[in-house]
């Protein structure tokens, strides 16, 4: 992979983490169209160092927001922070029981299957303009919703769902404030990102050549940087409800994926 591959790439994933247009499915968009050839193992360890820059980002901008967190939890009382952090355990549940146990089915889905991909966001698209409709309140996130948004997550496992959309739409539809469900929705992924990582890492299927070293720093920054701009800008998006941009966005290219899949096959 060159380096402008790499740059384009990065960038994609950046913005598509928390813009809600699924990263996955744009990841696989675009390596069939720049023609990724890569060898699988190599493709892996370029999508791990992209889905670590951006769970770095996440924590750059919820700095304040984790290390508060951190400060209530070793107050050791069942306090908001301890409650929130419960709840995120609660939320990753689904997704971690789907990752162990259906995690060669789900890959099967993946590898430029852009037919599915095209249908995938434009369910999506119809998340969105749902929850773009919703009222907004000062509702906090429930322990039941936190389980219903983690099964939200697991669905968005699929390329061409964004886990984003399904999760920041679910926890709106649900009646929580949009602030809140988007702030949940942001750090509710981190330690199912690190976790992943850390499972690919101990299995060995990660292979690493010094040859790649520029491709993946550059790809690195690039998906950092575009990370926290996105990360930034959604929060704004979703209290402005303005998440129905997004969702014609997602039509949209998910008609030109599916023509294009059906002009290829």
């Amino acid at each position: 992979m060159d380096i402008i591959d790499a740059i384009i790439l990065g960038i994609i994933q950046g913005l598509t983490e928390f813009l809600p247009v699924s990263s996955s499915g744009h990841l696989e968009l675009g390596k069939a169209i720049l023609g990724d050839n890569s060898i699988p193992e190599e493709s892996l360890l370029f999508t791990v160092v992209l889905h670590f820059a951006t769970a770095l980002s996440t924590i750059v901008v919820f700095r304040k927001d984790i290390l508060d967190i951190i400060k209530g939890v070793l107050k050791f009382e069942w306090n908001e922070d301890l409650q929130f952090v419960s709840k995120i355990i609660i939320s990753m549940i689904p997704a971690v029981v789907i990752g162990l146990f259906f995690e060669e089915q789900l890959e099967q889905l993946f590898g430029s299957n852009i037919l599915l991909v095209g249908c995938m966001l434009i369910i999506t698209a119809v998340l969105l303009f749902l929850a773009d409709k919703a009222k907004d309140t000062n509702k906090k996130v429930s322990f039941k919703n936190a389980f219903i948004i983690g099964i939200s997550q697991a669905i968005a496992m699929l390329p061409g769902i964004s886990r984003s959309g399904a999760t920041i739409s679910t926890s709106v539809l649900l009646g929580n404030d949009k602030t809140k469900a988007a702030r949940f929705s942001f750090l509710m992924v981190v330690p199912l990102i690190f976790g992943k990582i850390a499972k690919d890492i101990m299995s060995g299927d990660l292979t690493y050549d010094s040859g790649n070293f520029t491709s993946l720093s550059i790809g690195f920054i690039a998906a950092f940087v575009a990370g926290l701009f996105a990360c930034t800008w959604m929060i704004a998006l979703v209290k402005k409800s303005k998440l129905s941009y997004f969702a014609i966005y997602c039509i949209i290219v998910g008609i030109i994926a599916i023509v294009f899949s059906l002009l290829n096959s």
